[in-house]
Parts: C-alpha cells; structure tokens; sequence
C-alpha cells in the first residue's frame, strides 16, 4: 500500500475494537515519528503522553464529553505544549545540540543567544499561541504515520483541558493538553469506515502557479 492508498484508507474512527491492541514495536515508531516531527527553531516544545490505562481513559472519556473512541482505544495519544519556553528550555536544547553536532559549538551558542534576544520580546500568549501550532504539526505527522502502519486513529479538540491536565498531573510538569488522538484498530461494525470520502476537487484546493 503506498502513501496515497495509506491516507485514502484513513478516517476518523468512530468505534474501536476494544480488544484490540497495538504492538508495542509500533508504538515505538510512532514515539519516533513523533521526535522526527518538524518545529519551528527545531524547539520541540512539545510532548506526548501515551496513556494505555482503562481505568485512566475512562476518566480522560468523562472530561472528553464522553467520546467513547477516548474509552475504547488502544491507546490515547495526549499532544502537550511545553508551558516555560525560556532562556533555560532555549539553553538546554543548546546543551543537546552540541552534544549531537561537537563541530558547531560557536554556530550553536550564537543560534541560541538569538532564539533567547527573540522569545524575551514575546509575550506569553504569544508563545503559548506559538507552541500550540507545533502540537498541531505533530498531529499532521502522526496521522499520516498511523495510516501508513494500518493504526486507526480519531484527532480530537473536543475536550476540557483544564481537566485532562489534572487527571494525568500535567500541570507539575509545565505542560498543558493541546489535542488528543485516540489510536487502535476499527471495531468490525463502524459503519463511518464503509461512507465515502470527502473532499473537494483537487483542482479547487491546489493552485500550481507555472
């Protein structure tokens, strides 16, 4: 099956099988996919929380207006956004960089003094704003992994962050729930798997300008 075929046979699940569960080896894959993702700076202020809890969705399904994909899946996937992005977040990923490229210490330390000058004119909204549009280009990235990996999946804002935040003790850790993506495999009789997909016509969503 090739990308295209991937994505045509994607949809947003509706019902899961509930005994159905993904192989850890692809779990690691898709925590793989989801460093690989592309930030803005390369930054990666972002997290994912995986959570194969029952007892832990079920409560996640409650402050996620009963959804039932958030119960039934294998797995929920919580996409965060990191809430201090400052000098010390800018420093530490710094510190890994020259870890990872020794050669650039000096190119490395003055990108880094830069993105600090740059984030101390933000305001905070402003970078939370920032930040939550990466959780989002992570979620493009992961959808189209669990296509290609046969993993069913179902992206979600239909939510309480507040409340998700406290059922999994994100706030101690400076994070705050941007989406959910609830991943496992169709349940047999969902019926949202068989209808058509829609979309507009390719020549009235993409304009190539020669």
């Amino acid at each position: 099956m090739d990308i295209i075929e991937s994505l045509e046979w994607r949809y947003a699940t509706k019902k899961f099988d509930n005994n159905a569960f993904i192989e850890d080896e692809k779990i690691e894959r898709i925590s793989k996919a989801f460093n690989l993702t592309a930030t803005s700076y390369g930054l990666q202020p972002i997290k994912m929380i995986i959570v194969k809890n029952k007892s832990i969705q079920k409560k996640m399904k409650a402050a996620s207006f009963h959804q039932e994909q958030v119960a039934t899946a294998s797995h929920v996937l919580v996409l965060c956004a990191e809430k201090n992005v400052d000098a010390d977040f800018i420093k530490a990923f710094s510190n890994n960089s020259k870890q990872l490229r020794p050669e650039a210490h000096s190119e490395i330390d003055a990108y880094g003094d830069v993105l600090i000058d740059r984030f101390k004119l933000k305001s905070k909204a402003d970078i939370k704003l920032w930040a939550t549009k990466q959780v989002y280009l992570a979620l493009g990235n992961l959808l189209t992994v669990c296509a290609i990996e046969k993993i069913d999946s179902c992206p979600m804002e239909g939510f309480i962050p507040a409340e998700i935040d406290v059922i999994l003790g994100l706030e101690q850790e400076q994070l705050s729930a941007v989406l959910l993506l609830p991943i496992g495999y169709r349940a047999k009789n969902d019926v949202s798997a068989k209808i058509n997909k829609v979309r507009r016509p390719l020549n009235d969503i993409v304009k190539i300008i020669p």
